[in-house]
C-alpha cells in the first residue's frame, strides 16, 4: 500500500513540474501578445496627448526644456511602474552667436542682406515659444567668414563634382551653393571643401521640399505640407558618432578630452564656414549665377524656378558664421522592466527627445510611441505578463548633434551590452505621413514580416501593415542599417547588436525647421493618430517576440542571401583583373550552411518538446540562443574600418561620401573608390586586404552559429 502511494505520488509531482515548468501558465504568451495590439490597449488620445505635451517648445540638446522634456518621460515611465533613471553626459555641443549673408553683383544695388530667419504665419499658435528656436545654423560649423562667386554644385555629391570638372568650372575660392535632399549636409561641406570651396551654402530647394504652390495639395503650410518659402533645414554637419571631444570613451563629467586642434585633425568637423539656408533665400542667389545651365532635369529646379547654372558668379555672397562650443548636460532616460526567466538578456527599444525645434515629427512622433508601448506593457503586467527576458526603454538625448547620447551610453556600458543585449530596436521618425517603412539587420527580417502580417493598415482597415507593405512589390522593402542617420549607429556599426528601425511615411517637407510642431502633425502627418498606434503595436510586439519567445526569432538564411546578393553587386564594379573574391565567395558559402544548420537545429528543439526533454532542453535553448545572439558580433572588427576606426562592423556602415547612405561592405568600397582614382598596384592589394578582411569576419559569424571549436 505505502508503495502504490509512494508511485502515485511521485507521478503527482512530475506531472505538477511538468505543467509548472514546461507548458505556459495559462493565459499563455501569444494572448498576451494578441492582446497587446489590440484596441482595448491602445489609445491614440494618450499619444496625441504625450506629442502636444512633448512640443509645446523648442527643445534644443543642452536646453533647459529639453531636460524638462526628460523629466517628462521619466515621470511618466515611471507612473507605469517601469523602474527608471536618467543617465547623464557632459558633452561638447555648439550653437550660433552671429551669422550674416549678403549677396552682391553686377544688378544688384544695393546689394542683398539675408535675413536668415523663418516666418511665423498669422494665427500660428506657436508664435510666442518660436522665439526660443535657435537661430538657423549647422551644429559644428567651422567659424569664419568667406567671400566668393557662387557656384552651383546641385545636390553637392561626389558625382556631381564630377560633372563640374567635366564643365571646366573652376570651384577654387568659390562659395558653392548646394541642396539638400541626396546626401548628408556634413558630407555637402566635406565634399565642396575638397573641391576648392572656402564655404558652402545649402537650401531646400522648392522643388524638393516646398510642393508646386498651385494646387491644394501642392500649396504649403500652413495651408498645405509643404515647407514655406523662408523654412530653413538645420542641422548638424559633423561627421562621426558621439561627442567629438571623447572619441571612443564617453563623456563623464571630468573625464579627459581632447583639444579643438585635436578634433579638427580627426577630419570629423569641417574645416570651412556654411549655413542652411530657405529656398526663398536659394532662389535669389540662384538668379545671380551665371555660366553654362545645368545638365538636365537632374540640375534643374521645379515649376516656376530659373534656369539653373553654374557659374561661378557673376554673384558673389559674403558668409560670417560664428559659433560656441559648450559642455553641456544631456539626460538619457532610461526605464528597465526585469525579465523573469532570463533577466541577463536584454531587449532594448530606443529614441531620441531633442529636436532642433518643435520636433513633432522628428523625433517625439517616436517618444509619443515609447512611452505607448510602455503603457501597454505596463496594462499587460496588470493583467498578469511577465517577460521572459529583460526590456529596456531608452530615450536618447543630443541625437541629433551626432548620435551623442546613445553613442556615449553604449561606449560606457560596451562590455556589458556586448554579451547581454539580444536586439536593439530603434524608432526616430515614428510618423511623417503614411506608408510603412523597415530596415533591419538581415536576421530580423522574417519577424518583421510576421509582426506586419498581425497588425493593420491604419490607412485602410481592409487590410495589414503587410498588405500595403508589399502592394507595389511581390516582396516587402527591406533596408539595412549601414547608415549613420539614428541612434541604431553604435549598436549595430560599433558592437555588432542585431536591430531594426521602424517608421511611416520616410521623409516629409519640413523637416528639421521651425515648422515641424504639432500643428503640423495634426492636420497633415497624422490627424487621428492612428498610425502612431500601428507603429506603436508593430514596435511592441517585435519587442514582445524577442523578450518572450523561448527560441529567438532569428532566420540568419536571410542574412546569407543579403551577403550573396552584396557579393554580386561587388562583381558588377569595375574591379582589377588581379582582385579575386573567391575568399568571400567562399566564406558566403559556408556562413550558409552554417545558417542551415542552426535553423534544423532550432526546428529540432521545437519538434521535441515533451516528457523525454523537459529537463535538458533548458541547456539546449539557451546556448542556442546565444549563438543566434551573438553572430551578429562576429561581423565587427577590433580595428574598425581603415581610417575610421570606431565603425567596427565589415558589413554595415556608412558611406565614406554620405554618413546617411548604407552600404555593404563599405570597408571594399571605400579601397575601391580610392583605388580608382589612384589607379596604383599598392592601392588594388589594399582592396584585396578588404576582401580577405570581410571573408575572414563572415567566417567568425558562421563558427559562431555552429557553436563547435575548430
Amino acid at each position: 500500500m505505502f508503495f502504490k502511494v509512494a508511485i502515485s505520488s511521485l507521478i503527482t509531482i512530475a506531472t505538477s513540474i511538468y505543467f509548472l515548468y514546461y507548458l505556459p501558465p495559462f493565459p499563455h504568451k501569444p494572448y498576451y501578445h494578441s492582446l497587446f495590439i489590440s484596441d482595448s490597449l491602445s489609445d491614440n488620445q494618450s499619444i496625441s496627448n504625450h506629442l502636444y505635451t512633448l512640443t509645446r517648445r523648442p527643445h534644443i540638446a543642452g536646453s533647459q526644456a529639453n531636460a524638462e522634456a526628460a523629466a517628462y518621460v521619466l515621470s511618466t515611465l515611471s507612473s507605469y511602474s517601469i523602474q527608471s533613471h536618467i543617465a547623464s553626459y557632459h558633452t561638447a555641443l555648439t550653437y550660433p552667436e552671429s551669422r550674416s549673408l549678403v549677396l552682391t553683383g553686377p544688378s544688384l544695388d544695393p546689394p542683398v542682406q539675408f535675413s536668415l530667419e523663418q516666418e511665423i504665419y498669422e494665427g500660428d499658435p506657436y508664435a510666442e515659444p518660436a522665439s526660443q528656436v535657435e537661430p538657423t545654423f549647422h551644429a559644428y560649423a567651422k567659424s569664419g567668414t568667406a567671400v566668393g562667386p557662387v557656384v552651383f554644385a546641385n545636390y553637392g555629391r561626389v558625382e556631381d563634382y564630377a560633372v563640374l570638372k567635366q564643365m571646366g568650372v573652376n570651384i577654387s575660392g568659390s562659395v558653392v551653393l548646394a541642396r539638400y535632399g541626396k546626401i548628408y549636409r556634413g558630407d555637402i561641406v566635406e565634399n565642396a571643401y575638397d573641391a576648392g570651396a572656402v564655404g558652402v551654402l545649402i537650401f531646400t530647394d522648392r522643388k524638393d521640399y516646398g510642393g508646386g504652390g498651385g494646387a491644394a495639395e501642392e500649396k504649403w503650410f500652413p495651408d498645405g505640407k509643404w515647407m514655406p518659402p523662408s523654412g530653413v533645414q538645420v542641422g548638424s554637419v559633423y561627421g562621426g558618432a558621439g561627442d567629438p571631444t571623447t572619441p571612443g570613451w564617453p563623456s563623464s563629467e571630468g573625464c579627459e578630452r581632447i583639444s579643438d586642434e585635436e578634433v579638427e585633425k580627426s577630419g570629423d568637423v569641417p574645416l570651412i564656414p556654411s549655413l542652411p539656408i530657405s529656398w526663398a533665400d536659394g532662389d535669389v542667389i540662384i538668379r545671380t549665377i551665371d555660366g553654362e545651365v545645368g545638365n538636365g532635369d537632374d540640375w534643374q529646379g521645379g515649376k516656376d524656378s530659373p534656369v539653373y547654372r553654374v557659374g561661378p558668379g557673376p554673384g558673389v555672397v559674403n558668409l560670417t558664421y560664428k559659433g560656441k562650443q559648450v559642455i553641456s548636460k544631456i539626460d538619457n532616460v532610461v526605464g528597465i522592466i526585469e525579465g523573469t526567466e532570463e533577466p541577463d538578456r536584454f531587449v532594448i527599444l530606443g529614441n531620441h527627445r531633442d529636436a532642433w525645434t518643435f520636433g513633432a515629427v522628428d523625433p517625439n512622433s517616436g517618444t509619443a510611441c515609447l512611452l505607448e508601448v510602455a503603457e501597454r506593457m505596463y496594462k499587460l503586467q496588470k493583467k498578469g505578463w511577465k517577460p521572459r527576458r529583460t526590456i529596456v526603454f531608452c530615450n536618447w538625448d543630443a541625437e541629433e548633434y551626432g548620435l551623442i547620447g546613445s553613442t556615449e551610453w553604449v561606449e560606457e556600458n560596451r562590455n556589458m551590452l556586448g554579451s547581454k543585449v539580444v536586439a536593439y530596436l530603434n524608432v526616430d521618425v515614428a510618423v511623417g505621413g503614411p506608408g510603412f517603412e523597415a530596415s533591419a539587420t538581415p536576421q530580423l527580417d522574417e519577424l518583421l514580416v510576421q509582426v506586419a502580417k498581425q497588425v493593420m493598415d491604419p490607412d485602410n482597415s481592409s487590410q495589414t501593415v503587410y498588405d500595403s507593405w508589399v502592394s507595389s512589390t511581390n516582396n516587402p522593402k527591406m533596408g539595412r542599417l549601414g547608415g549613420g542617420g539614428s541612434d541604431y549607429a553604435a549598436f549595430v556599426q560599433h558592437i555588432g547588436v542585431p536591430s531594426a528601425d521602424l517608421s511611416f511615411g520616410g521623409g516629409y517637407p519640413v523637416y528639421h525647421s521651425m515648422y515641424d510642431d504639432f500643428t503640423w502633425m495634426k492636420k497633415f502627418g497624422d490627424p487621428m493618430f492612428q498610425r502612431h498606434v500601428a507603429v506603436a503595436s508593430l514596435w511592441g510586439l517585435v519587442a514582445l517576440k524577442l523578450a518572450d519567445d523561448e527560441l529567438l526569432p532569428f532566420n540568419y538564411h536571410s542574412y546569407a542571401l543579403e551577403l550573396q546578393k552584396s557579393a554580386e553587386e561587388l562583381k558588377d564594379r569595375a574591379l582589377n583583373k588581379d582582385i579575386t573574391l573567391v575568399p568571400l565567395l567562399k566564406s558566403i558559402s559556408e556562413f550558409e550552411k552554417a545558417a542551415t544548420k542552426i535553423n534544423d537545429e532550432r526546428e529540432a528543439l521545437i519538434e521535441s518538446k515533451g516528457w523525454k526533454s523537459m529537463w535538458k532542453d533548458g541547456h539546449k535553448i539557451r546556448e542556442l540562443n546565444d549563438r543566434l545572439m551573438m553572430a551578429e558580433r562576429a561581423f565587427t572588427d577590433r580595428e574598425g574600418l581603415s581610417g575610421r576606426s570606431w565603425y567596427k562592423h565589415l558589413i554595415y556602415a556608412p558611406s565614406k561620401h554620405n554618413d546617411y547612405g548604407s552600404k555593404s561592405f563599405p570597408g571594399i568600397d571605400d579601397a575601391i573608390e580610392k583605388a580608382k582614382s589612384v589607379n596604383t598596384a599598392e592601392s588594388w592589394l589594399t582592396v584585396q586586404h578588404e576582401i580577405w578582411r570581410v571573408a575572414r569576419v563572415i567566417t567568425q559569424a558562421s563558427l559562431c552559429l555552429v557553436g563547435k571549436l575548430t
